[in-house]
């Protein structure tokens, strides 16, 4: 079974594709673990800053330092 790396309340960064234009760098804060889909852990973030919450890829995330 595939666990979470993560878990809520951790702060992360979010690493940006070519394809997230808009997406405010910066960092974010767990504030959901979703279920698994397929081999990935998947995430609600909340953007510490402006409060804006997406859904990305266990692999998208990178611990805070």
């Amino acid at each position: 079974m595939i666990a979470h790396r993560y878990d809520v309340g951790d702060r992360v960064r979010l690493m940006r594709g070519p394809f997230d234009g808009d997406v405010p760098d910066g960092v974010y804060t767990i504030s959901r673990k979703l279920p698994v889909e397929g081999a990935t852990c998947r995430y609600r973030l909340r953007h510490d800053s402006d409060g804006h919450e997406r859904v990305v890829r266990e692999e998208q995330i990178a611990s805070q330092a």
